[in-house]
């Protein structure tokens, strides 16, 4: 199911980088997954916007550190929403605060930044002619994203109020985010999905998952992570660190996976991950 067009509401569906030296960090990517760059900002704009893909479709980007902002890298997540000015209402409602307002990015979609209660940013993606990741669930692709929460009750409140999220709870208690008719979804975009989860061991209901929530302490700051495919976490994890990356958890093995977090160049932290089946 690498291919891509488009999403449902309430789905993640695009990360970005913001950097200081976009170029640098663009390098770094390219050299650790084989993206390769366009800028899609104007040859005048001051700002920098890299989207890199594979095989010509988006799989991230790496910008300019956005004016007013904090000097520092770090991953962003956009959820797939049919308004993001109705999902504004709705953050607020649910105890949360606009970070950025609504706006039009182009023709491209509008956008907008919120924090969550607890402070974790995300970020809104209303799609116009984007429709955001084109190829995912390979190599050098986007494959989950993950809330690290220190009170995971406030945030299943906070979350299931904005985007109608449950819960979905795998082997060895790790809990993953899940909304109702989204397998229906994959299952008319990529017949036989069900079928393929099936022959990898994974639990009835697997299919309705949208991203993953993990428990923080209470002296780490709330966040979201983004998580990409790769073939070989530990040979990804050793050409990070040659690349002038951070290996921060070396890899290690949880069901169905074998993980890795590196911080790039710049710090911005994300984890790789390697499918490994659960035997029948």
């Amino acid at each position: 199911m690498p291919q891509r067009d488009g999403f449902i509401a309430g789905v993640p569906a695009f990360a970005d980088t913001i950097q200081p030296d976009p170029d640098a960090a663009a390098a770094f990517y390219a050299g650790l997954f084989g993206w390769e760059f366009e800028n899609a900002m104007p040859p005048d704009s001051p700002s920098t916007y890299l989207v890199g893909r594979i095989r010509g479709g988006d799989v991230g980007a790496v910008g300019s550190i956005p004016e007013g902002a904090p000097p520092s890298a770090t991953w962003r997540t956009y959820i797939w929403v049919e308004s993001a000015d109705e999902t504004a209402a709705k953050v607020v409602q649910a105890g949360g605060s606009v970070i950025a307002p609504p706006v039009d990015v182009a023709d491209a979609g509008r956008t907008a930044a919120f924090r969550d209660p607890e402070g974790a940013t995300f970020s809104v993606w209303q799609a116009y002619n984007n429709k955001g990741w084109q190829i995912v669930n390979e190599h050098g692709a986007p494959v989950l994203n993950t809330l690290n929460t220190r009170d995971p009750r406030a945030a299943k409140r906070f979350y299931g109020a904005v985007f109608g999220w449950d819960t979905f709870l795998l082997e060895g208690d790790r809990e993953m985010w899940m909304m109702a008719g989204y397998g229906d979804h994959l299952e008319r975009e990529h017949p036989y999905e069900r079928e393929r989860l099936v022959t990898m061991s994974a639990p009835e209901g697997f299919e309705d998952v949208v991203a993953a929530i993990n428990p923080i302490p209470d002296d780490q700051p709330a966040h979201w992570d983004v998580t990409f495919a790769v073939d070989d976490a530990d040979a990804i994890a050793e050409k990070a660190a040659a690349l002038g990356g951070t290996v921060i958890a070396a890899p290690f093995d949880v069901p169905w996976v074998r993980l890795t977090v590196i911080a790039d160049p710049q710090g911005a932290t994300f984890t790789a991950s390697q499918l490994v089946p659960m035997a029948s």
